[in-house]
């Protein structure tokens, strides 16, 4: 199709080295993507995203799956229970898995999200603030920050970052872990409705 979907590489929980960065609201096109079919309106016989993903054989399934939330559990369960009749039945599918998810799936997910840089002109102070409050939390939670940003505006979403990440600093690991699991969940959901409106994630 014409957006393709990135995808991470399922691999590797390999943590790369990050520079200044915002939170994972969506992923960095990496290589070995998989296309997903948009619907055509000038080609006949090309099939609507939903129909695809129904359509296709579980390994490509799960790899679609597994580029919006990096858990196999999750997507081996959302593939094996297809077709889906619609857009709606998917994604309640989703939330359903991924709230079952078990502790080794959550850090599995967790270690793939990667956060996309800054842009270049971002004022020198904003980088400093911005990676001091990674690492503090990290440092206290052992993983990386994630938040869903969906329908934020772009001009807000540092000011937001900083905000939650300076309120969720202090909360204690049981209340931060369950706001982790709901973050990835929203992220994986908003991951595959761009999927499957043809945005990619």
């Amino acid at each position: 199709m014409t957006s393709q979907l990135s995808q991470h590489p399922p691999t590797t929980l390999t943590r790369r080295p990050r520079g200044a960065t915002l939170p994972a609201h969506r992923l960095p096109e990496l290589p070995g993507r998989v296309a997903i079919p948009e619907q055509s309106r000038g080609t006949p016989g090309t099939p609507p995203p939903l129909e695809w993903f129904n359509d296709a054989p579980g390994p490509d399934a799960e790899r679609v799956l597994q580029s919006c939330l990096h858990s196999p559990r999750w997507a081996r369960l959302l593939a094996g229970h297809r077709p889906y009749p619609d857009t709606a039945s998917l994604l309640a599918a989703a939330d359903e898995a991924a709230y079952d998810l078990p502790p080794e799936e959550i850090a599995e997910a967790l270690a793939s999200e990667r956060l996309p840089s800054l842009p270049e002109d971002t004022y020198s102070a904003a980088h400093t603030a911005l990676n001091a409050a990674h690492a503090a939390y990290e440092a206290k939670f052992g993983h990386v920050f994630v938040l869903c940003l969906d329908g934020v505006p772009e001009d807000e979403v540092l000011d937001r970052v900083l905000e939650n990440i300076r309120s969720r600093l202090a909360n204690d690991p049981e209340d931060e872990h369950q706001i982790t699991k709901d973050q990835l969940r929203l992220l994986a959901r908003e991951r595959l409705t761009n999927t499957l409106r043809g945005a990619g994630p």
